[in-house]
């Protein structure tokens, strides 16, 4: 595998921040754990073609944790992050859309390849590794 090297440009991604209110009134994030190192993150992907990037996100949600919601049109962070593909490493920027979640699917599309759990804002910023996102998470005011 090639070693990840910057060449200025990083290859857009969006994100979902699948969020819920506790009946405590606390804010809650649906993570999930990524297919090759299982890692905890929130669900994001490439931009899809014919679909606007908080619809994309959405997408993401559903395919990769089963959450279904609404999803705000306006990006609400951003973060850096190294790829891991087959052959090397890309650099990718992830915008991040708040999607409201509405309902959880019992059965979703990967999930035979992820883990999924809500944890709270404070803890998912201490359980992701990408300093970008644990940031964006330390912060977040839904």
């Amino acid at each position: 595998m090639k070693k990840p090297r910057e060449n200025g440009k990083a290859n857009l991604q969006v994100g979902a921040l699948p969020l819920r209110r506790t009946a405590a009134g606390s804010w809650e994030i649906l993570l999930v754990t990524t297919r090759s190192t299982k890692r905890w993150t929130v669900p994001k992907g490439w931009p899809i073609k014919n679909l606007k990037a908080h619809d994309a996100a959405a997408r993401e949600a559903h395919e990769e944790a089963g959450a279904v919601g609404r999803v705000k049109k306006k990006a609400v962070g951003r973060f850096l992050y190294w790829k891991r593909m087959e052959a090397e490493f890309r650099l990718c920027k992830v915008r991040l859309y708040p999607l409201h979640v509405t309902e959880q699917l019992p059965r979703w599309p990967e999930e035979a390849q992820r883990l999924r759990h809500w944890f709270s804002l404070k803890d998912a910023a201490d359980l992701v590794e990408e300093p970008g996102l644990r940031k964006v998470l330390a912060t977040l005011k839904p």
